[in-house]
């Protein structure tokens, strides 16, 4: 995450001309390795890398570590942090722990040490035969152990590209999600003016093999479209972002699509709910209740009428009193763009996009959660909706912004009036046209706020120390029982609890967190007694059956309670 106002100025300081000569760029195009050399002005470069590059494997190994716990269901518990161990500066604080996501951006390899997650062998030998299609010899030799994952490791460039290719969308999801963060806090920090949400990539910095003395730093991935990317020049990561990342962004390929998963999350809009709709008329004649597809007009009881384009994702509702209700269902990416049809438009580039991050980041503070879906009003007094189908230009800005909110403030947005935490419009316009980018449009209008990333890698962990601690008081006590059940492993940290903000508590098994409220009762310590038991059973059959595991939460949580 990184602080708006802070980066105003220093984005404005200019581009770092030092570092490496050269970059290479290379992505995997229809099975064929693509590439192209970027180079300074004044350099002479050589030809572009190569599918047969023997490139250093460096920090990626902790992505392929990740890639293969999240979607086993390895436990990757936090790391805490002693101070003891010179690599813990990559890592958190002493006192401090970090998560998995977290460890993964800033490249804390501490905490995906295979020995700590007790890897084995031959689950993992058997996990990427599966998703490689054949044996682990030859060119895939340091796929076979997770010994084998060290950073001098050398690799055929094309394999490694090829590899990252074969990963499906589902697997590497949540590597996905935290290594957004790169282009804002962590080696590319400042780099999202540049790339938006396209690059998903883990960072490296190692040494070249035919000269030991001479670093080789960069990265490796995906874009948002899944292409799988790798980048790397004479320097180290956060050197080759500062140099390279305009030319780097414009040498990305075109995307393909709107990728995996073009338009994630769920937003009902409920339609022109300040004024009462008289008749809605369709293709055929006067439409009746259910989806809305081609041209329509609604007619208004003030005599106004309003013509709309439906595509399948609006419907036509009759409340209990008889009144006529239009409400739309979007993906959030769609909700955004059709927010930035209605509000604004998106022939000022960087306008549109520091606008779209503000109307996501209002949806994602001002919507009620109703089931899955977001649920928010077409209105003046929130966000004014298109009711017509997105523009493929303003698409292609929510698109481009997918992810990006701003907290640490209020946000609200108006045409011509700025003020405190207000972005506005006719203001913004004015400084893309002198040359402002959306970051720095962003943090002139929200000096408070900070660029982050919309749930990325799940729920944040808001630690709740004192169920923490009663937690540690009270296993001692419940493992005189637990010790004798089948299947039950203590695990190698204890878990963190972390701030529920709504719905049913539960784990996270993989990362060992439970999502709970603060202790307060009796059914409070036996809900953190029954999620820590998923935990513990997590291997074992019986960690999924919940009538077992609440059954035994209930034997253990009263033992020795205590106060609370």
């Amino acid at each position: 995450m990184m602080r708006l106002a802070l980066l105003f100025a220093a984005l404005l300081a200019g581009t770092n001309h030092g570092g490496a000569a050269t970059l290479d760029v290379a992505w995997l195009d229809g099975g064929n390795v693509r590439s192209v050399q970027l180079q300074q002005e004044t350099v002479a470069g050589g030809p572009a890398v190569r599918a047969d590059t023997q490139v250093p494997l460096g920090s990626l190994w902790k992505l392929f570590v990740y890639v293969y716990a999240s979607d086993t269901g390895v436990a990757m518990p936090d790391y805490h942090c002693t101070g003891r161990v010179p690599d813990e500066a990559y890592c958190c604080d002493p006192g401090q722990r970090i998560d998995a996501d977290a460890a993964l951006a800033q490249s804390c390899g501490l905490l995906f040490q295979p020995a700590r997650l007790m890897l084995a062998r031959g689950a993992w030998q058997a996990y990427w035969r599966r998703l490689l299609g054949g044996e682990l010899h030859g060119e895939l030799a340091w796929l076979s152990a997770p010994e084998r994952l060290v950073p001098g490791q050398q690799v055929r460039l094309g394999t490694l590209l090829r590899v990252l290719g074969r990963i499906p969308p589902a697997s590497r999801e949540h590597a996905e999600a935290a290594l957004l963060r790169t282009v804002l806090d962590t080696r590319g920090a400042g780099s999202v003016r540049w790339f938006g949400n396209r690059l998903r990539v883990k960072t490296f910095t190692w040494h070249r093999a035919d000269r030991p003395q001479q670093r080789l730093g960069g990265a490796a991935g995906w874009l948002a479209d899944g292409t799988p990317v790798w980048f790397g020049g004479d320097d180290s990561s956060s050197g080759i972002f500062k140099r390279w990342a305009p030319q780097l962004a414009a040498s990305l390929p075109p995307a393909r699509g709107a990728g995996s998963d073009p338009d994630a999350g769920c937003v009902v809009v409920d339609f022109f709910t300040r004024y009462p709709i008289a008749r809605v008329d369709g293709p055929d004649g006067p439409a009746r209740s259910g989806t809305l597809r081609g041209r329509h007009v609604v007619r208004f009881e003030n005599g106004q009428r309003l013509a709309f384009f439906g595509s399948g994702d609006m419907t036509l509702l009759r409340d209990a009193g008889g009144r006529l209700r239009i409400q739309g269902r979007f993906g959030v990416n769609e909700y955004v763009a059709r927010v930035l049809d209605r509000e604004a438009d998106a022939t000022q580039q960087e306008a549109a996009r520091a606008l779209a991050i503000a109307a996501r980041t209002y949806l994602q503070q001002n919507a009620r959660p109703v089931a899955a879906c977001q649920q928010i009003a077409d209105s003046s007094a929130t966000q004014r909706v298109s009711p017509n189908p997105a523009s493929s230009a303003a698409l292609a800005v929510a698109r481009w912004t997918d992810a990006l909110v701003i907290e640490g403030a209020q946000v609200r947005y108006h045409r011509d009036q700025p003020g405190p935490d207000v972005l506005a419009w006719t203001e913004a316009r004015a400084q893309a046209r002198s040359g402002l980018v959306f970051d720095a449009i962003l943090a002139h209008a929200y000096p408070r706020g900070s660029l982050t990333i919309l749930g990325a890698g799940g729920q944040r962990c808001s630690r709740l120390h004192d169920n923490e601690a009663w937690l540690a008081r009270m296993l001692p006590r419940w493992e005189r029982v637990l010790l004798r059940e089948p299947g039950y492993e203590r695990p190698a940290q204890l878990p963190s609890v972390c701030a529920l903000g709504s719905g049913a508590p539960y784990s996270e098994q993989s990362r060992g967190r439970v999502f709970m409220r603060p202790l307060a009762t009796r059914e409070d310590r036996i809900t953190l007694a029954h999620e820590y038991i998923h935990i513990a059973l997590r291997r074992h059959p019986r960690g999924q059956d919940e009538a077992y595991v609440e059954s035994l939460a209930r034997r253990i949580a009263d033992q020795g309670a205590g106060s609370l």
